[in-house]
């Protein structure tokens, strides 16, 4: 009888072990899991954050161009006006008149 209760016994520990052993393994599983759902979220966060970054760059982007393009604008109209100021001046040889000898003239209909 002692021999059946010693083998018995041996099996109650063997299953034990296996049991301890499948739970070390579970355990195992569950930080990989963890660990990996830990990364993807840090992948996440990192790309939103860039996303962020690229939209407020775009609209930066997009200003610095209007400006460019208001600068431009500015530019020729200025162009045209120092143009225009020299046909006046040189080409034609018109002067400015002088205030004090001008008159204004209303003419009736």
């Amino acid at each position: 009888m002692s021999t059946v209760v010693h083998q018995g016994s041996r099996a109650r520990r063997a299953r034990a072990r296996r049991r301890r052993a499948g739970r070390r393994l579970l355990a195992g599983g569950v930080a990989w899991i963890v660990a990996v759902a830990v990364l993807l979220a840090g992948v996440v966060a990192l790309n939103v954050a860039v996303l962020q970054r690229n939209l407020e760059l775009d609209s930066v982007n997009r200003e610095r161009a209007q400006l460019q393009a208001d600068i431009a604008s500015d530019q020729a109209s200025l162009a045209s006006a120092k143009r225009t100021g020299a046909i006046i001046k040189g080409a034609s040889g018109l002067v400015e008149a002088n205030p004090a000898a001008t008159s204004i003239l209303t003419l009736r209909p």
